[in-house]
């Protein structure tokens, strides 16, 4: 049997298979409420065999959005309509899971079609909230409002109330978006925290917004359902965050309650040219967390060939590949790597609407 198609249980939830659905924005929401796309598109990646399918970032604030397009999850309104993609997500053997998140300074945009700038003065703009008044830079110039001590305190208290509403709208695996230079991960990094309060400055006073947040959801989400954090490991910038950090962190929110790892990196400023680009390029990265911080782990970044994804979690290094741009490509990746690995009937993976003419 191949490694990539065995189960995997986290607390009271079991994945069929290895193989996890990136949350990818699709900018396709009408006032943050799901849609008929999030239903097809999310549904036939569960049709297509992924064990987990995590729905989009997805914003616990109206001013947390990262364009007018964003998922939202910031009123009981939202609750339904991602319900509904849930359940057929669930109906068709996959987990369902939601990313939860803040944009902070990268907020107020267009989508990436459009321009990827910030909303200009006819656009609908909303105020943009960050640890400081840093401007992300390049393309995106608006520096936000440096958050009061109050604001912080409404956000982490809207991380829980989106918790909260994960739960009604039957998510059964949560993840807290701490990462690609949005808001926790500008708390978390120098490059764009200069607070000279207890949120600013040292590493423990950096880490406590991530640390508060944390708390606040895994207060209010079920101790049974597993609860994970994808967080960028190192900034690939001198003077920002490191790998030695971030294990350090995650060592603090595997005391607390966290139990998977979704690594990731990068984008706090505009500056990408230090990153190594290349297949598997985080999976060495990813091993040494799993290792160091004795967590289950997700790998992810420029996997596309089923041999190696079945050799990162054959190998150890990781108990999960996350991918997303193969997923768009294809979405029944898990059935054609099944297939691929000779996995004994690939074709159960598939409803029978389909596996009934494809067990050939």
């Amino acid at each position: 049997m191949a490694a990539l198609f065995t189960p995997l249980a986290l607390k009271s939830v079991t994945l069929r298979n290895r193989v996890v659905v990136s949350p990818m924005c699709q900018y396709s929401s009408d006032d943050g409420m799901a849609t008929d796309w999030h239903l097809v598109h999310l549904g036939s990646r569960a049709v297509g065999g992924a064990g987990l399918v995590i729905d989009e970032a997805t914003a616990v604030s109206p001013e947390g959005r990262i364009s007018h397009g964003d998922a939202g999850i910031w009123s009981d309104a939202h609750v339904e309509p991602l319900a509904r993609v849930n359940r057929f997500i669930e109906q068709h053997g996959a987990v369902a899971g939601l990313q939860i998140g803040h944009a902070g300074r990268k907020a107020s945009a267009q989508r990436p079609w459009e321009g990827d700038q910030h909303l200009g003065p006819n656009e609908k703009p909303w105020p943009i909230l960050g640890p400081s008044a840093l401007a992300f830079g390049a393309y995106l110039p608006v520096a936000p409002k440096a958050m009061t001590k109050e604001e912080i305190a409404r956000v982490r208290g809207d991380f829980a109330a989106a918790a909260r509403r994960a739960l009604a709208a039957d998510v059964r695996f949560l993840e807290l978006h701490f990462a690609h230079g949005y808001l926790a991960h500008e708390f978390f990094s120098p490059l764009a925290n200069q607070r000279t309060d207890e949120y600013g400055g040292s590493f423990e006073n950096r880490c406590r917004f991530l640390v508060e947040t944390f708390d606040a959801v895994r207060a209010a989400w079920p101790e049974h359902l597993p609860l994970a954090v994808r967080l960028s490991v190192t900034d690939w910038i001198e003077g920002g965050v490191t790998v030695e950090e971030s294990i350090e962190l995650l060592r603090k929110l595997k005391a607390r309650g966290l139990d998977l790892i979704d690594v990731s990196q990068g984008f706090i400023t505009p500056d990408i040219s230090k990153i190594p680009w290349g297949p598997g390029f985080m999976v060495p990265t990813t091993a040494r967390i799993r290792r160091e911080v004795g967590l289950p782990c997700g790998a992810g970044w420029m996997i596309s060939e089923p041999a190696a994804a079945e050799a990162i979690i054959a190998e150890g290094h990781a108990d999960v590949v996350i991918l997303a741009r193969e997923m768009l490509k294809d979405a029944y990746w898990p059935f054609h790597a099944a297939k691929a690995l000779k996995v004994d009937k690939p074709q159960a993976l598939l409803p029978i609407q389909y596996a009934h003419w494809l067990k050939r």
